[in-house]
């Protein structure tokens, strides 16, 4: 992991230096418990512990309820840093502070259920997510409508359903589902609190990212007032174009390239102290390794300046928002891409110790595939560029 106080190009002000400073000093006490979790597939309580009493869960709650207000560009410094040292726990804080930025982007809550948020996020450290994912319908951004459903009832709504893939489910005390509402081809958006007959089922057992706590999550007659209803029936008009918001989601393509610089610099590391006895240098000496070192710093320097001139982009051209989409998307193919290279260059450097749990490279090597798997899509930022060029041909 890179030193704190480390120069980087991308820190422009005091402020922004305060944001990395605070990220690096928790990624160096995430990076001591990452093989631990990551061995059990156990959820890191005691780091979120330190992501509340840090304040870093209130990074991109509005000013005026006792946030920081970050912008695009701040948030993807903070989670890139603390990815450097911890890739499940940045991931998984990632999908809080997107919500809390979307959500004052987009006032899509009524104001007093918003406050409210916000207060328990700043006073109590309380995480919160939005579950869409299910078994039939997989990612959401493919479109499906939800199995999960909401029946009408007294004052209310009652849900039944599961959420697949629903990050932080072991601290969620309250969380978005979206649903089906019976009767109607729509789809709502509920806030259910943990409570009666929401319980999560410990199913997640994968490859990479294993301390996310992405368990699945069954909702059997829950019930939800008309109070906390975010979408229900009564829903914006067709051709009402929505608040752009996707800004927010680029904090999944900034903890994969950060996951990438702790491989970097876990191998310059290694490269120059290691030096077999069949040489008088270390290995950084050798032509082939200056070779993989420097693709390292192809990919990430590419990918890193792409996406912080991105943020910045979004955070000063609000009026272009919606147009930047693409970019946006691209922005996350880039990063996570140039991270899966970043991690195998980092290994053939390593080289057989590479395979070691002893050593992080392994973990990092499985934690940035999944980055692959997270919105949106290879396919779809690929067939938007494409849409792009033709529209712009014409």
């Amino acid at each position: 992991m890179t030193r704190p106080g480390t120069p980087d190009a991308f820190i422009r002000n005091e402020r922004e230096a305060e944001i990395a400073a605070r990220a690096d000093r928790l990624a160096s006490i995430f990076a001591e418990r990452a093989p631990k979790h990551d061995l059990e597939g156990s959820f890191p309580f005691e780091n979120f512990k330190d992501l509340r009493d840090s304040g870093y869960l209130k990074l991109t709650v509005p000013q005026t309820y006792g946030g920081e207000e970050a912008s695009a560009y701040e948030m993807v410094l903070s989670q890139e840093r603390l990815a450097r040292g911890d890739g499940s726990t940045a991931l998984a804080v990632g999908w809080h502070l997107h919500m809390m930025m979307q959500l004052r982007l987009s006032r899509a809550w009524p104001e007093p259920l918003y406050a409210q948020l916000c207060k328990d996020v700043v006073q109590d450290g309380v995480v919160i997510n939005e579950l869409a994912s299910e078994p039939a319908t997989g990612s959401p951004t493919r479109g499906g409508r939800p199995e999960t459903t909401a029946s009408r009832t007294e004052g209310g709504w009652r849900i039944n359903g599961r959420k697949t893939f629903s990050t932080l489910s072991p601290i969620l005390k309250q969380f978005v589902v979206t649903a089906g509402i019976e009767g109607s081809d729509k789809v709502g958006a509920f806030l259910v609190r943990s409570g009666p007959g929401v319980s999560v089922v410990e199913t997640w057992n994968t490859m990479g990212m294993r301390a996310t706590g992405s368990h699945d999550v069954l909702l059997q007659d829950v019930f939800v007032s008309d109070a906390e209803t975010i979408r229900g029936l009564e829903q914006p008009a067709a051709g009402t174009q929505p608040i752009p918001t996707e800004g927010t989601m680029l904090h999944i393509p900034a903890c994969y390239i950060g996951i990438a610089y702790g491989a970097r610099d876990f191998a310059l590391a290694f490269a120059r102290k290691h030096k077999p006895n069949s040489l008088t240098v270390s290995i950084a000496e050798l032509p082939n390794v200056k070779r993989q070192l420097a693709q390292i710093e192809v990919d990430l320097i590419t990918a890193r300046s792409y996406l912080y001139q991105t943020a910045d982009r979004w955070d000063k051209e609000p009026d272009n928002r919606a147009s930047l989409r693409t970019d946006l998307g691209l922005a996350k193919y880039i990063a996570t891409n140039a991270a899966v290279r970043i991690v195998d260059q980092a290994m053939r450097i390593v080289g057989g110790l590479s395979l070691s749990r002893s050593l992080p490279l392994e973990r990092m090597y499985r934690d940035v595939r999944a980055g692959l798997h997270n919105p949106p899509m290879d396919d779809i930022v690929l067939t938007n560029l494409a849409n792009r060029a033709i529209a712009e041909a014409d």
